[in-house]
């Protein structure tokens, strides 16, 4: 049977994301890293030569909110910062960051710590 969603309620500007994955700059634009494998010995059949990760490029407003999200700020502290820094580019800022962090948290690539308490 399927588990009943306990997040109905939840608002999510009101929850604090967390970051799970690495991440490294490129020219002032992050990109997320995925790793190939999670089991150590599928890790060591990739040839030298090839990456061990997978790389998701994001553009500048996602780059931006990828590194607000440090693990203290709720999202709707996040999407405010933001604000300040975007201003009218952002907008509907709310929505926009919303969707994207929905995006990763379906994603697997963050978690919310008050969800997280949960498990």
């Amino acid at each position: 049977m399927f588990k009943k969603n306990k997040a109905t309620n939840i608002n999510l500007l009101e929850l604090t994301p967390v970051r799970i994955n690495k991440h490294e700059e490129v020219e002032g634009l992050i990109n997320i890293l995925i790793p190939k494998f999670k089991r150590e010995f599928m890790k060591k059949i990739i040839p030298k030569n090839k990456p061990k990760d997978i790389r998701v490029k994001l553009d500048e407003l996602g780059s931006a909110t990828w590194l607000a999200m440090d693990g203290n700020k709720t999202v709707s502290q996040v999407v405010e910062e933001l604000r300040e820094s975007f201003g009218e580019k952002i907008e509907p800022a709310v929505e926009r960051v919303t969707k994207f962090i929905n995006g990763l948290y379906s994603n697997n690539l963050l978690y919310f710590k008050e969800l997280k308490k949960e498990k």
